[in-house]
């Protein structure tokens, strides 16, 4: 099955006010359709050789693969996190009215 174009990015905020922050910017700049807020996800990691433990606030971000790198770049700038998550997910189909109103979003 052939893409569709659209990717979905993964990334965390150490607060609720740093992620709708985020998020909103993202929108704001066309640069994602939407932004989901998934509240106090616990995140278990290795950082500086050292495991840690924190709660924090998952983003889903909706967007297209030409927008990859502009996320990335405004993710560096908006976050404060030295190194923040940025996974992105190819999207393989999905409801053709919800991809629609996404290629209108982000116009």
């Amino acid at each position: 099955m052939a893409g569709t174009g659209f990717r979905i990015l993964l990334t965390t905020a150490g607060s609720q006010e740093e992620a709708c922050r985020i998020a909103t910017a993202l929108v704001e700049r066309k640069l994602a359709a939407c932004v989901n807020v998934v509240p106090q996800v616990h995140s278990i990691y290795r950082w500086q050789g050292k495991v840690e433990s924190a709660q924090e606030w998952l983003l889903i971000v909706k967007s297209e693969a030409s927008r990859v790198a502009a996320i990335e770049v405004a993710l560096q700038a908006l976050h404060s996190y030295e190194l923040p998550e940025c996974i992105w997910l190819e999207v393989q189909g999905g409801s053709e009215r919800y991809l629609g109103w996404m290629t209108e979003a982000l116009r």
